[in-house]
């Protein structure tokens, strides 16, 4: 069924826009004026998608989390009151802002009315909808408790961008300083000191300190061979993502991280976090553990640690703990440890992983706050010692070249 999309005015004067499935943009236009909308403006959007192409386009296409929790959130509240799914989904269709979202639904809609499975829908569009995402949902549909799994779905969204959010914004100050120090000190060396130094020529016998000609000499290489070092450094990146994105060269990487200091703590910590969290969301909204252990493997973002929890699915198949390979590996904390620990013998095991998450969200936030406010004044510092340096190094034959004169 074709999406239409409108605008118009409601009985007050208020805009209205939206969008709406309709047989026909006739009956688009009827349908809005029985709900009192006077239409100004409205088309097929269907069509207008379709002919550009973005059916295929959307299924590696990305919407905002937080367009997709709020979407997840409303078709949860449709769910909630006895409203079948696929009115829900009209329905949904219908308010959702994102041209991508909306297809996407629209789409979902029309498989459900011809007797697909949600589930399967979605998991058409694997950028839009994780496997996290597919995973519960499908489960959900199993167990006859769709509305609640959704509700948990939006949190559990909204927690994970929250988590992300942080962290970007943690990152943002470094990264900028790193850019613009680093393009600050190309400046000095290739066009401030190059002239500075000019002046040295005009007293042969004047007799250079290391420090000044250890300055001058990465000023001359900078300003020879600045295309040799900028594709030095283009090149060093193509061969570290390369090495990188191999088996070994991922492992190694991961396993230096986790060694770094400072920086191998706060990645184990929202390694840990996610891995908490995804587990209790998938065991709660009634995911099996073997296919919970092989989703929660890939969030954790992190090669050594997703070898222990190979392991511990490995001993979960054969009827064992998830407990003993993660202590084993002695890449997880011992209070995760012993909370899974306690978790099975319980069978409290999803309701104590939600509450180990929220303890390491906490610590998470701590020290990604702490980081920032020890990052800003150590740059800081550093970036004043390197400047002084370079100061130094260049005033001190300046004031030998005044004594020579004198």
């Amino acid at each position: 069924m074709p999406l239409f999309e409108y605008k118009g005015l409601d009985k007050q004067g208020r805009n209205k826009r939206g969008n709406m499935d309709a047989d026909s943009i006739k009956v688009a236009r009827t349908r809005l004026k029985k709900d009192g909308i006077f239409v100004i403006e409205i088309h097929n959007k269907s069509k207008k998608l379709k002919n550009k192409g973005n059916n295929k386009k959307n299924a590696n296409s990305t919407v905002p989390v937080a367009d997709l929790a709020m979407m997840t959130r409303q078709l949860s509240t449709l769910l909630k009151a006895n409203i079948p799914l696929v009115d829900s989904l009209n329905a949904v269709a219908e308010q959702v802002e994102n041209s991508i979202l909306a297809e996407i639904i629209s789409h979902a809609k029309n498989a459900v009315n011809e007797g697909g499975a949600l589930s399967k829908s979605f998991a058409k569009y694997p950028k839009v909808f994780n496997k996290i995402y597919v995973s519960m949902v499908e489960a959900g549909e199993m167990s006859g408790t769709l509305d609640v799994i959704l509700i948990r779905l939006a949190e559990f969204t909204e927690a994970q961008n929250e988590l992300n959010s942080r962290i970007k914004s943690a990152m943002i100050y470094p990264i900028l300083m790193l850019v613009l120090s680093g393009a600050m000190l190309s400046g000095l060396f290739i066009f401030v000191i190059p002239k500075i130094t000019a002046i040295f020529d005009s007293a042969p016998d004047l007799e250079l300190p290391m420090l000044s000609q250890i300055v001058i000499s990465i000023s001359e290489y900078m300003v020879n061979y600045w295309h040799i070092l900028l594709a030095s450094g283009v090149a060093s990146i193509f061969i570290f993502r390369n090495w990188k994105n191999t088996d070994k060269g991922r492992v190694s990487f991961d396993r230096l991280t986790l060694k770094t200091p400072v920086v191998g703590k706060l990645a184990r910590l929202i390694a840990v976090s996610r891995f908490a969290r995804t587990l209790s969301t998938l065991l709660q909204g009634g995911v099996p553990m073997l296919t919970a252990m092989g989703i929660v493997r890939n969030v954790v973002n992190n090669e050594v640690l997703a070898v222990a929890l190979d392991n511990a699915r490995d001993n979960i198949s054969e009827g064992e703990s998830i407990s003993g390979p993660l202590k084993k590996s002695g890449e997880f904390p011992p209070i995760l440890i012993h909370m899974i620990n306690i978790g099975e013998k319980t069978g409290e095991l999803e309701n104590l992983l939600e509450q180990v998450s929220e303890s390491f969200d906490f610590q998470v936030k701590n020290a990604v706050d702490g980081l920032t406010s020890i990052l800003e004044p150590v740059m800081l510092v550093v970036m004043g010692i390197v400047i002084g340096v370079i100061v130094f190094a260049i005033m001190i034959p300046i004031f030998d070249m005044t004594n020579i004169a004198n």
